[in-house]
């Protein structure tokens, strides 16, 4: 039975034997997923996330050892949660993907733009994959804290806020249509609420993920890109300053909330 099958078959039973016991449909999905937590898929892009890191890969044949994520050369422990942020080689607020990006045309010679165009789950994005899933798992448990100190880290945090609200598109729908209010949902699954912090594990504490619908691991990048295609708005760019914003607003917004990614999602 296919991944994606076994996974819908797994959901009904366990939200149908819920209801069968007068819990929720939340508790039926919670324990789905708890059940699926000791055999996470992600540990296998985490694996390959860290090879991918050690690797001489590129033009320039070289590692990304040297990446600096944010608290120097090589640190990996503690950076995920603490992005998006500002650096000043850049002069920008980078999200871990787009810093990646970075890290990959300067060190290896592996063109950032190249990497920006490239479908998801394939190739670079592929590779991307792993590393945000590896990367990010190393800062499993510690809580979020984005710095607000610097005015374009201020700046992009507003502009995120002004992105979650506004609304447009055929559906006339905005980010705050599913994630700003309490108690909303679609089909099964609950909406958190995301113009404050949410609960450990829950809304951004919980990505990257291993999509088991799909059989594949989400970036924020690329669940952002979703939720622009759910909205019925253009796709945005790979690493775009609207994403990066958006990722800022929930991150600030997430302060003090436990990071469980790479999670796992339905």
């Amino acid at each position: 039975m296919k991944g994606s099958v076994f996974a819908a078959a797994l959901a009904v039973a366990v939200t149908g034997g819920a209801h069968a016991q007068g819990k929720s449909t939340a508790d039926g999905i919670a324990e789905y997923r708890k059940m699926l937590e000791d055999g996470n898929p992600a540990e296998l892009f985490e694996a390959r996330g860290e090879a991918l890191w050690k690797r001489k890969r590129g033009p320039k044949n070289a590692s990304l050892e040297q990446c600096d994520l944010g608290r120097g050369p090589g640190v990996i422990k503690g950076v995920f949660v603490t992005l998006p942020r500002y650096f000043p080689d850049t002069k920008r607020v980078q999200d871990l993907e787009s810093r990646l990006m970075t890290c990959m045309e300067t060190l290896q010679g592996i063109p950032a733009a190249d990497v920006a165009k490239t479908p998801f789950g394939r190739g670079e994005q592929q590779n991307m994959e792993g590393l945000v899933a590896w990367i990010s798992a190393e800062s499993r448990g510690m809580k979020f804290d984005l710095p607000q100190s610097h005015p374009a880290e201020r700046e992009m945090y507003e502009l995120g806020k002004r992105a979650f609200f506004y609304r447009a598109g055929t559906h006339d729908f905005s980010c705050a249509s599913c994630h700003g209010e309490e108690g909303k949902r679609i089909r099964l699954q609950d909406l958190p609420l995301l113009t404050k912090n949410p609960g450990d594990g829950v809304g951004f504490a919980a990505w990257p993920a291993y999509r088991v619908s799909s059989g594949e691991l989400w970036g924020m990048q690329r669940r952002l890109n979703d939720c622009f295609r759910q909205q019925r708005f253009p796709f945005p760019g790979y690493g775009s300053d609207v994403t990066i914003a958006l990722g800022t607003y929930m991150g600030v917004n997430a302060k003090g909330a436990e990071s469980i990614a790479p999670s796992i999602k339905r």
